[in-house]
C-alpha cells in the first residue's frame, strides 16, 4: 500500500526533532511476502530492532522465542495519561505483558455499490440474510456479477468464510475454535462451508478473475463490476475518494444467519496491526520508547486518510475523515465482540493449515464435512 508507506514515513520524519540522534530505514512488502520474510528473519537472527506485526498468535510466536521486547514500561504513560485506551492492547498481551504497540484498527466490512443494487430494486443495503441472498439471485439474472476475491490472496477468502461463520455460530464460540479451546468440528461452520459453496455455485462469483490479485478484484469493485465487495474497512479511504464511486458506496456488516447464536454487533478484525520491539535489539529500550510514539503518529495518519480505524484517542482535529470511515467507526461503536481474523488468531503453522483448507474449500477440492474434520484432526 504505497500511500500507507508514506503515511508511515511522513510519521519518522516528524519524530526526528524529538528523536535525533535515531536512524530509520523502512522497507516495505505486501502482505503476505512480509510474513515469509519476518519469520525468515526470526529464525536466522536478523530481524531489525522494529518490525510490523499482527497481534495474537502471530505476535506470539516472536514472544515465545524472546524476541520481543516488553512494551509495558514506554506504553505506561500514554495509558496513564489516557491517550491509549488499555483495552487496545489485549490482542497484544501475554502472560500480563504487551509486547505490541497498536496501530489502527480494522474490521471486515460489506461494502455494496448503490447504482448496481437500485437496477434490481434496492435503494439500501440489504438488511437480512435471506433479503442478501434474494438480492444476488436479482444480480446475477440481469448479468451482474454479485462478489469478486481473490483465491490466491487466500486471506480474502477467509474474510467471506469467517463472516458467514461468526453469524452462524457467534463470535464466542469463533474465538474458542481460532483460541484452540474448542473443535473445528462443527455443525455451524460445515453449514457455513455450504453456504459459501453455494453462493460460488450459483454464479456469485466472479471465477473468471478469481485467481487475480486482491488489487486487482477492488479495482474491479471501484470500476462498478461488481455490486457487492467483502474486505477490510481499510478500503474506506480509497473507495471514498474516487470519483466512479461518489455518492454510490454502501456500507454494513454481514447480516445475521442464525438469530439463536449471533447478533449484530459481531464483527470480524478488531485491533490487529502493531508495531514490535526487537528484544535482542543493542537499543531496546531506545527502540521502545521511539516505536510508541511513533504507532501513535501512524494511527493519527493513517485514521485521517481513512486508512482504518483508531485505537489511540483521537486528540485532533478529525473533521476531514471520509465519511465512509466514519460509518465503519459508528458499527464499531455499536460492537458486541471482536474475532480476530482466523490467519492472525491462530499460530503460524495452524495459519497455514486453516489457509490451505480454505482454499480447497472455495476451489471446490474438499467439501463441508471434509473441511471440519480435516481442520479437528490436523490443528487440533
Amino acid at each position: 500500500d504505497t500511500a500507507a508507506f508514506d503515511l508511515y514515513l511522513r510519521a519518522i520524519g516528524e519524530l526526528e526533532k524529538d528523536f535525533p540522534n535515531v536512524k530509520v530505514n523502512m522497507e516495505g512488502f505486501a502482505n503476505e511476502e512480509y510474513k515469509v520474510k519476518i519469520r525468515a528473519a526470526l529464525a536466522s537472527g536478523e530481524l531489525p530492532d522494529i518490525y510490523y506485526t499482527w497481534a495474537g498468535s502471530f505476535l506470539k510466536d516472536f514472544v515465545d522465542v524472546d524476541a520481543a521486547y516488553c512494551m509495558d514500561d514506554a506504553l505506561a504513560k500514554y495509558v496513564k495519561k489516557g491517550d491509549l485506551p488499555k483495552v487496545m492492547l489485549e490482542n497484544a498481551t501475554y502472560d500480563g505483558k504487551s509486547y505490541g504497540v497498536p496501530l489502527t484498527m480494522n474490521i471486515v466490512t460489506l461494502f455494496a455499490n448503490k447504482e448496481l443494487l437500485g437496477e434490481v430494486g434496492y435503494s439500501e443495503m440489504p438488511k437480512t440474510y435471506n433479503d442478501l441472498i434474494k438480492c444476488c439471485d436479482k444480480l446475477v439474472a440481469k448479468g451482474i456479477i454479485p462478489f469478486g476475491c481473490s483465491i490466491n490472496e487466500t486471506w480474502c477468502v477467509t474474510e467471506y468464510l469467517e463472516s458467514i461463520i461468526e453469524k452462524n455460530i457467534g463470535a464466542d464460540t469463533l474465538n474458542d475454535i481460532f483460541a484452540g479451546k474448542a473443535s473445528f468440528d462443527n455443525k455451524g461452520i460445515a453449514d457455513s462451508v455450504v453456504i459459501l459453496q453455494d453462493m460460488i455455485s450459483k454464479g456469485y462469483f466472479d471465477t473468471n478473475v478469481a485467481y487475480s490479485s486482491n488489487d486487482d478484484i477492488a479495482f474491479n469493485f471501484v470500476n462498478g463490476k461488481y455490486a457487492f465487495y467483502i474486505n477490510g474497512s481499510w478500503n474506506c479511504g480509497w473507495f471514498a475518494g474516487e470519483p466512479s464511486l461518489e455518492g454510490k458506496v454502501l456500507i454494513s456488516e454481514f447480516p445475521v444467519i442464525d438469530s439463536s447464536k449471533s447478533q449484530l454487533g459481531e464483527l470480524i478484525g478488531g485491533p490487529a496491526d502493531a508495531l514490535a520491539v526487537n528484544a535482542k535489539s543493542k537499543n531496546a529500550a531506545v527502540a521502545a520508547e521511539y516505536t510508541a510514539a511513533l504507532g501513535k503518529l501512524i494511527c493519527k495518519y493513517l485514521y485521517l486518510d481513512g486508512n482504518g480505524l483508531p485505537t489511540w484517542n483521537v486528540d485532533y482535529d478529525d473533521n476531514e475523515v471520509n465519511e465512509l470511515t466514519k460509518e465503519v467507526a459508528q458499527i464499531c461503536a455499536k460492537a458486541k465482540a471482536y474475532v480476530l481474523f482466523g490467519d492472525t488468531a491462530m499460530s503460524g503453522n495452524d495459519a497455514s493449515i486453516y489457509l490451505e483448507y480454505v482454499y480447497a474449500l472455495f476451489t471446490g477440492n474438499i467439501d463441508a464435512e471434509g473441511f471440519i474434520k480435516g481442520l479437528a484432526k490436523d490443528i487440533h
